[in-house]
């Protein structure tokens, strides 16, 4: 392939007050070079016309030389230098080195849940990138593509401990699993890189649909064959029987209605990315909650994907059931825990029970509906849990 590249050189006259003094950095100024090697006879420009017509062989030129600009593997890679990303788990896990930035973290300096949402996002991908299956699509597989099915989310839950705060370094591990027999799990674990803490634990159910029906899709072998070899059997957050969540109806007491997606709300797949999801939800809860707690669990059931011409509405309804379940085990260990947040923290703290007990956190059942002419279809049924906000500590100086 035959790359084309223009060259294009603007003269320049500089001139000074004192013609005796002659500066040698202001002569190299007599020639900008753009894309090419210095000519001893610059090409002269005459109208608007010429530069344009230049800038936009140049950017043909451009076009030419970056043709292949993802460079996606179709071999299985081990390490990934661009991401500081690398396989683990015996060849079949993934891990990756992330600092959190400045734009990931809000007022407190800790990061956001939609941060912590879009890195669980990111890291799958980049799972998916070194292992040597990812095709075109948005994590799709070569035989994904082939049969035009896609990834869908079927349910998430998030379990955060505490969050990371603005410029930390954190380890980011995830794995996949079978769930059922056309299902796929994906599990994360969150933690310092300098402690070892667990700072949140994530874990999803994945199912396949029909790019072109955008229907579910039972898995083909073709595809089976394919992710089957990268399954291990581990778990972020020990499976129990799942509390169901009811569903709202136009009784609870927050709503917000006519809520439409954007453009920028879209993914790869073009629908609504989960990312907004969880801000219209959060959008409901009162400001004067969210000033003094913090969300430490989330559990998303979707029902149906959200597109760019449907409206919205988002309702909220606060729990008034009891506060304390039944302590769940989670890996080996038996970890107190309050509607899913877990009082390993508060405890070692020195606070005790009761001042766990004083943290206790409350929980909100949320819903997000399409608005329709004869009737409304869910898109997602959610439960969020919530803990007093901890205290930051300063940076060590």
């Amino acid at each position: 392939m035959t790359a084309l590249c223009y060259r294009i050189i603007f003269p320049i006259r500089c001139t000074s007050s004192n013609n005796n003094t002659r500066d040698p950095n202001k002569q190299k100024l007599h020639k900008i070079k753009i894309n090419g090697t210095p000519s001893a006879r610059p090409h002269k420009i005459d109208s608007l016309s010429q530069i344009a017509a230049g800038g936009a062989a140049a950017s043909v030129a451009f076009a030419a030389k970056n043709i292949i600009r993802q460079n996606i593997p179709t071999k299985k890679q081990n390490i990934d230098a661009h991401r500081q990303g690398f396989i683990v788990e015996q060849g079949v896990g993934y891990r990756q080195t992330v600092v959190i930035r400045s734009y990931e973290v809000g007022p407190d300096k800790t990061a956001t849940l939609e941060s912590i949402f879009y890195l669980l996002q990111e890291t799958a991908l980049n799972h998916v990138w070194l292992s040597g299956l990812l095709s075109n699509g948005f994590g799709a597989t070569h035989g994904m593509v082939r049969n035009n099915l896609i990834w869908v989310v079927s349910k998430l839950q998030v379990q955060v401990d505490q969050y990371p705060i603005w410029g930390e370094v954190v380890e980011i591990d995830t794995w996949v699993g079978a769930s059922g027999k056309n299902g796929m799990r994906r599990d994360w674990l969150i933690r310092s890189q300098a402690t070892g803490h667990v700072f949140a634990r994530a874990t999803s159910t994945w199912v396949m649909m029909n790019e072109k029906t955008r229907r579910l899709s039972k898995m083909p072998e073709e595809v089976r064959t394919e992710i089957s070899p990268w399954f291990i059997e581990k778990q972020a957050i020990k499976e129990e029987v799942p509390e169901k969540i009811p569903k709202l109806d136009e009784k609870a007491r927050y709503d917000i209605t006519n809520l439409k997606p954007k453009r920028s709300d879209l993914d790869m797949n073009h629908h609504v990315n989960n990312v907004k999801y969880v801000r219209w939800m959060l959008e409901t809860i009162p400001d004067q909650f969210l000033e003094s707690h913090q969300l430490s669990g989330i559990i998303l059931e979707y029902r149906r994907e959200c597109g760019s011409s449907d409206i919205v509405q988002s309702l909220c309804e606060p729990d008034e059931d009891g506060i304390i379940n039944t302590g769940l085990k989670q890996a080996n260990d038996v970890v107190p825990l309050l509607n899913g947040f877990s009082l390993a923290s508060e405890i070692m703290e020195g606070n005790g029970l009761l001042g766990s007990l004083d943290k206790a956190p409350l929980r909100y059942t949320h819903l997000l509906l399409t608005k329709g002419d004869s009737q409304n279809e869910e898109i997602v049924r959610g439960r969020t849990i919530w803990k007093k906000k901890q205290i930051i500590k300063p940076f060590l100086t």
